[in-house]
């Protein structure tokens, strides 16, 4: 297969070490390359194609999530280079539920037409509710947006008002929510994190939306293929998780890759389960090992958990939702990648106030060195507080690596009980 020019096959197939398997996942996701000298917005969009999907989040307790793989592919870059993808002409991103809410390349529009049309059998039942129970209030929401588009949901003055809560919504953010995941509206750009809603054809290019609608299986086998070449080397799993797609036709799919040569199935030292190779997937070399990466915790290196345990050997969990005394690495705690290895998390908090970059606490993953993991980390946190235009970095005295970062820094440590992991308040950040 092209890119893995001198690899060992016996007549049972390809086999590649953990190591090899995990270079190749890397390199697939865009970390081999060097961080360029400037990130232009040209770049970002090449990016974003390269992933298939970007997730976006509501905790801003560092930065929106969805801004976060950039940095940590290309190093700091505008963030309204990003954002002009989706908010100006012409557009070249729109949101949709691709792996969970996410921007997606437009020409991938067309390939989500089938879950659009399934809304009424697959969006959250508190949405398939009003769209079975209330058609018209629906109607007349979507007669809104038409009249007054871009709008908010909070601008819709029907139904009840929305109670305290994060998930009790009025009856004018559900309809609304309903005609997002149908297609009938979608994102015509954000205010503080808000999606202001429009009609399509307001918003997507003309050529996006005049394209034909492919059979279910075609999307199906272009979303899988999209996914194993944005992962390099995936189970079955792994490639129906990246856009969230169900076995009954996801596998028929990879089944018909692999007949045309596009999948090949591989065996992978370590793993339980069968392996899909993709055919461009990049040969699996040497990783620089000064690579230092901090990730998001919805980076589509690691937001599939137990993919992240087999191929890293971290069993990562975001604790954002853990109370905070049951909480066993922190509130917002980003996975360090140092070479082809994940050797630290960090829980972080952007402190824009205070103008620092709180490190609430740092945790050593076995195999590197603490002085080399916390050197290392220590460059990549003050690369993150320039890019967020903070002043400094403060590293609490939390974890077995705080004080070697604390050191490697250069910055004095503070009690533990200056600063704690949960400080950022009862909301975590969260808003919509």
């Amino acid at each position: 297969m092209r890119g893995l020019h001198g690899l060992l096959a016996d007549p049972g197939g390809v086999k590649l070490s953990a190591k090899q398997a995990r270079a190749i996942a890397i390199a697939a996701q865009g970390f081999a390359v060097a961080r360029p000298a400037a990130v232009d917005r040209r770049a970002v969009r090449s990016l974003v194609e390269r992933l298939g999907v970007v997730q976006i989040d509501s905790v801003n307790v560092l930065v929106r999530s969805h801004y976060m793989p950039a940095f940590s592919r290309l190093g700091a870059y505008d963030i309204a280079h990003l954002d002009a993808l989706s908010h100006r002409e012409p557009r070249t991103v729109f949101e949709y539920w691709g792996h969970e809410a996410s921007l997606l390349p437009v020409a991938m529009h067309r390939l989500f037409r089938w879950r659009m049309e399934m809304a009424k059998h697959t969006a959250w039942r508190h949405i398939r509710r009003i769209a079975r129970y209330k058609p018209q209030f629906v109607r007349d929401v979507l007669a809104i947006v038409a009249e007054r588009g871009p709008i908010g949901a909070g601008d819709i003055e029907l139904g009840k008002p929305s109670r305290k809560g994060w998930w009790e919504w009025s009856d004018a953010k559900s309809a609304i929510e309903y005609l997002f995941w149908s297609g009938q509206v979608t994102t015509a750009r954000r205010r503080d994190f808000e999606r202001l809603y429009d009609l399509p054809e307001r918003v997507l290019p003309a050529e996006v939306l005049a394209a034909p609608t492919p059979e279910l299986a075609d999307a199906h086998r272009e979303l899988v293929e999209i996914a194993a070449r944005a992962l390099g080397i995936a189970t079955e799993a792994d490639l129906r998780d990246y856009f969230r797609l169900r076995p009954a036709m996801a596998r028929p799919a990879i089944t018909a890759l692999v007949e045309a040569g596009v999948l090949e199935e591989v065996e992978v030292e370590g793993w339980t389960k069968r392996a899909y190779l993709h055919r461009d997937a990049p040969a699996p070399g040497a990783i620089d090992d000064e690579r230092a990466v901090l990730l998001s915790p919805f980076d589509s290196l690691v937001w599939a958990r137990e993919r992240t345990e087999r191929m890293f050997g971290m069993r990562y969990r975001l604790e954002i939702y853990v109370p905070q005394p049951k909480r066993v690495h922190g509130y917002y705690v980003l996975p360090f990648l140092f070479g082809d290895r994940l050797v630290a998390r960090v829980d972080l908090k952007a402190d824009r106030a205070a103008g620092a970059l709180r490190v609430q606490a740092a945790h050593h993953e076995p195999g590197v060195a603490k002085s080399r993991v916390a050197a290392a980390l220590a460059g990549e946190l003050a690369r993150m507080a320039r890019w967020l235009s903070l002043e400094r970095v403060e590293v609490v005295q939390r974890g077995e690596l705080a004080a070697a970062l604390a050191r490697a820094s250069k910055t004095p440590r503070r009690a533990r009980r200056g600063v704690r992991s949960g400080d950022q308040g009862s909301s975590g950040g969260l808003v919509e």
